[in-house]
């Protein structure tokens, strides 16, 4: 099997996806525009039908699952919003869904994955050890085993984001992704580049998980120390074994951004384009703010929001902040 999806099975997952998910609209966000520096583009998957980019990928390996494949039930873990896709794909299909998520996840994120009707196991321990542990699991109960951004039918689905930007704005000049584990800009930057390479494509990381940017200067993937950051979505310590080569083939650069950017980027998503969007999904118009990114005037940047399940007392606690 491949470790890569190629544009023909992201387009495949786009029609398998099609009755399933929303088509997100692309909207101007002409209020934050002169302090972005571009022309700036929304990709709101806080808009989705679980409130996050995750259910394209799960459900779009759920779905190329044979019955007898899942019969037994499907696992994964997740900080969250995986583990929410996924529930709901299994809901879906009437199979059961087991999900390991972190003790540290945001409550929203595990009541809304208990409400789908999954079975959700609490695991203190990072990400590889709560892998190990899903992998266990699976083997003993015959699960198949989902994982969120190293399986190749997982990212095809993730890529269904880049064909709809496409579509919505054809003469885009510049994508900006968040980076977590890099199933979602593997996904993305493989739809774009293979339909339009002169689109330009940049990946966005927390600067306390910049495991990508320092593996990129490393020329090898690169392990760092695990560090809290507020984008809990984007918190992992190494790149992910088979989106490592496709984000070094296909994405033109990755910054880093520091968590008070991160803020600023939420901030101005709920005063000026009335988006509720968690940290790991403002990143990108963070980034913007900032000045980190070269933009001009005239350009027509997609921010793509990724998600938009965060706990409102937290989120009430940045916006008060910003009065």
């Amino acid at each position: 099997m491949r470790n890569y999806p190629t544009i023909q099975d992201i387009r495949e997952a786009r029609e398998r996806l099609k009755p399933h998910v929303r088509h997100t609209p692309l909207l101007r966000a002409e209020k934050i525009e002169k302090a972005a520096g571009c022309q700036l583009y929304l990709k709101p998957e806080t808009l989705q039908i679980t409130g996050a980019f995750k259910i394209r990928g799960a459900l779009n390996k759920a779905l190329s699952l044979s019955r007898e494949e899942i019969a037994n039930g499907i696992i994964a873990t997740s900080s969250g919003n995986h583990a929410q896709g996924l529930a709901y794909a299994a809901r879906m299909l009437g199979v059961k869904a087991i999900l390991v998520l972190p003790v540290t996840a945001p409550k929203i994120k595990i009541e809304n994955t208990k409400a789908l009707g999954a079975d959700v196991i609490l695991f203190d321990g990072d990400t590889a050890a709560r892998w190990k542990r899903v992998y266990e699991i699976a083997e003993e109960n015959k699960y198949v085993a989902v994982h969120a951004f190293e399986d190749p039918i997982v990212m095809a689905g993730q890529g269904t984001i880049g064909c709809e930007i496409l579509q919505d704005l054809d003469d885009v000049d510049t994508v900006i992704v968040p980076v977590g584990g890099g199933g979602l800009i593997s996904g993305i930057a493989t739809a774009i580049k293979e339909t339009k390479p002169s689109v330009r494509v940049i990946g966005a990381e927390p600067a306390l998980t910049p495991k990508y940017f320092h593996s990129r200067i490393n020329k090898e993937p690169t392990s760092l120390p695990l560090k809290n950051t507020i984008a809990d979505g984007l918190r992992i310590s190494v790149p992910g074994q088979n989106p490592y080569p496709i984000v070094e083939k296909y994405v033109d650069e990755i910054i880093l951004v520091e968590d008070e950017h991160i803020i600023a980027g939420m901030r101005a998503l709920a005063k000026d384009a009335k988006l509720i969007a968690e940290p790991a999904a403002s990143i990108g118009v963070g980034a913007l703010l900032a000045g980190t990114i070269d933009v001009k005037p005239d350009e027509k940047v997609c921010a793509v929001l990724s998600g938009g399940n965060w706990d409102l007392r937290d989120l009430a606690e940045i916006y008060n902040v910003a009065g």
